[in-house]
């Protein structure tokens, strides 16, 4: 009896043991999610250097919310543009400790939801891919004039539903929710307008900035100082018109500094590909940094050559044109993993 006792209570005790080191497993690998609320009263619309609204430590999860790109100011059929708050109000900036310039910032897309009922679409006049403007002039009698669409938010099915003004038609589109803007800091001290793409991130209008997605972004300074908002539901390649389907998010990101990574652009990977930025003018330009970009990620972590790696591309890459409407043109090229090397 006493024997068998104490066998009962060596079988306990491992228990007990095994129970506690799982607690501890858990606690290890538990993630610290840190919350922080977006309003009017604290968005910023620059890229740019300025005092962190939140700090992080690097694995930490952001869960947050942003602003549409009128600041959430159109709401409803007879609003004009002139009711929009600003241009892209950004959410942050967000401090994430330990990252410093020469490392790269890692932001895993996690969560993306639409925060509301309701997407904006709009048209300015001098604004969107084949409108006159004065650097590019064309042959409009006048003017195309200011117009609001506005999308019914079907979360249920997931669709967004598009509404002609002059005829009676529509239609539903599927949504894929992405950040319009995200970005860091630029280096040197400047500060871009949330307009604008460049090296740093921005407003890119990459459907890429999904759930799924990490984003890679060159640190320019301590802290790395994340900014996101400008939330789309859905998008067409080149952002024609000059928007998307413009709405609010709820979104949750994982901020982690990749130590002694340096990068001159910003990156996407998920599980089935590896994708590059470039951002400027002419199209060609940015098609141009993308493609180099691209080459440069291939030769360094997967151990082609440049040559080979150029040759490879030229069979397989794909180039996706984000914008073709902000100051910057945006262009994404990609190859799918399948065709590469094992990581180094």
């Amino acid at each position: 009896m006493i024997t068998r006792l104490f066998k009962m209570g060596l079988v306990a005790t491992g228990l007990g043991m095994l129970a506690l080191i799982f607690g501890a497993a858990q606690a290890a690998t538990a993630q610290n999610v840190v919350h922080y609320t977006t309003t009017n009263a604290n968005v910023k619309y620059l890229f740019a250097t300025a005092e962190p609204v939140l700090r992080l430590k690097s694995g930490d999860i952001l869960d947050t919310n942003t602003l549409d790109c009128f600041g959430n100011g159109i709401k409803k059929p007879g609003d004009t543009m002139s009711m929009a708050k600003g241009d892209n109000p950004l959410a942050g900036p967000f401090y994430v400790e330990g990252a410093e310039p020469g490392d790269t910032l890692a932001v895993k897309i996690l969560d993306l939801q639409v925060d509301g009922d309701m997407g904006v679409g709009a048209f300015s006049p001098g604004f969107g891919s084949i409108s006159a403007s004065k650097y590019t002039p064309m042959l409009e009698t006048a003017p195309l004039p200011e117009r609001l669409w506005f999308y019914h938010i079907d979360h249920a099915a997931n669709t967004a539903t598009f509404k002609a003004i002059d005829t009676d038609f529509s239609v539903q589109i599927p949504m894929h929710p992405f950040f319009g803007c995200i970005g860091v800091a630029p280096a040197s001290g400047e500060a871009r307008s949330s307009i604008v793409p460049a090296e740093f991130g921005g407003n890119m209008d990459s459907p890429e900035a999904s759930v799924g997605n990490t984003v890679y972004f060159p640190v320019n300074v301590k802290g790395g100082l994340l900014y996101i908002g400008d939330g789309h539901a859905a998008m067409g390649d080149g952002e024609a018109a000059g928007s998307a389907i413009e709405v609010p998010l709820k979104a949750r990101v994982q901020l982690s500094v990749i130590k002694g990574r340096t990068i001159e652009w910003p990156q996407f990977e998920n599980d089935d590909a590896i994708m590059t930025v470039g951002a400027y003018r002419p199209l060609d330009d940015a098609f141009r940094i993308a493609y180099t970009e691209l080459v440069h990620w291939i030769h360094k972590d997967y151990g082609l050559s440049e040559l080979d790696a150029y040759e490879l591309l030229s069979k397989v890459g794909k180039a996706h044109v984000n914008e073709m409407v902000d100051p910057n043109y945006v262009v994404v090229a990609s190859i799918e993993k399948k065709y590469l090397p094992k990581k180094k």
